[in-house]
């Protein structure tokens, strides 16, 4: 049976939302997959956002949703591969850009909409369910699949008992 944990985190602001993928994305190592589940306007975009800042992409390097190209490529400390399934109707629509190769590669690979290819994800990894709470206010749902990831979840609930405010954890603090 595959190890899994669960946490949840809540933010106030896209700032703090930010500032939690950028905790996140320092603890991320190449052939981690995230998937992230929300519905349009949940904070997916300004997670990752948050993420490459942790994973050493520069700031030139403006991270946004790749909605009409699928995948959007980073470079940083650890290569970022960023896919947005949001105009894919069937998984096969996937065959032809080689998803398994980034899924199984040396980067980081981030899935928004990542449910729209369920039956393709590996069995083991981060999956970030966003969940709106109001304007700003967010509520996100850590799921640990498989060893490496449930440590990973442990590890973000532990930095997120000293980090409750994640305005505290801004970019010139990092």
């Amino acid at each position: 049976m595959i190890r899994e944990k669960i946490t949840i985190i809540k933010t106030n602001r896209e700032e703090e939302t930010v500032s939690l993928g950028r905790m996140v994305g320092s603890k991320l190592k190449g052939g981690d997959v995230v998937g992230l589940i929300g519905e349009l306007g949940a904070g997916k975009t300004y997670l990752v956002k948050g993420l490459a800042e942790g994973l050493g992409i520069p700031e030139d390097q403006y991270v946004a949703s790749p909605t009409f190209t699928l995948i959007n490529e980073y470079k940083g400390n650890i290569m970022l591969y960023h896919f947005d399934l949001y105009r894919i109707q069937h998984e096969k629509e996937l065959e032809g850009i080689g998803y398994d190769e980034y899924l199984y590669g040396n980067g980081v690979v981030v899935i928004e909409w990542a449910e729209k290819m369920s039956r393709l994800l590996p069995t083991e990894l981060l999956l970030i369910e966003i969940q709106r709470e109001g304007e700003s206010k967010r509520k996100f749902i850590f799921t640990g699949k498989g060893s490496r990831y449930a440590q990973l979840v442990e590890e973000i609930e532990e930095d997120q008992k000293y980090h409750v405010n994640f305005s505290k954890f801004l970019a010139e603090e990092v």
